[in-house]
């Protein structure tokens, strides 16, 4: 159940009442029987999760240094299969001319 603040309009004395949503509000000071009004205060806001800072909002930028770096690697791979490649047909053209 909430807690709501109240404030006496005749004596200015603050008291606090724990009250259900559907209770009706106090309407009297319970020191001095003046009128009464509730108190709102503003709640504070916490962003929680991502989405919230600045940092948070430059997944497009990623993205393209992602495909760069994996571009990159798919090229480097590539070289370092074709050098593989030419290796073993070295080693191939060797082994024939050994041979003859």
């Amino acid at each position: 159940m909430p807690i709501y603040e109240y404030e006496c309009g005749l004596c200015q004395f603050r008291f606090e009442r724990k009250q259900g949503f559907d209770d009706s509000p106090i309407t009297l000071c319970p020191k001095c029987q003046g009128k009464t009004r509730r108190i709102f205060h503003s709640n504070p806001v916490i962003f929680k999760g991502s989405g919230f800072y600045t940092t948070d909002n430059h997944s497009t930028d990623n993205r393209t240094t992602d495909s760069r770096t994996t571009d990159s690697r798919t090229t480097d791979s590539r070289s370092t299969d074709k050098h593989k490649v030419s290796s073993i047909e070295q080693a191939k053209r060797k082994a024939q001319h050994k041979g003859k």
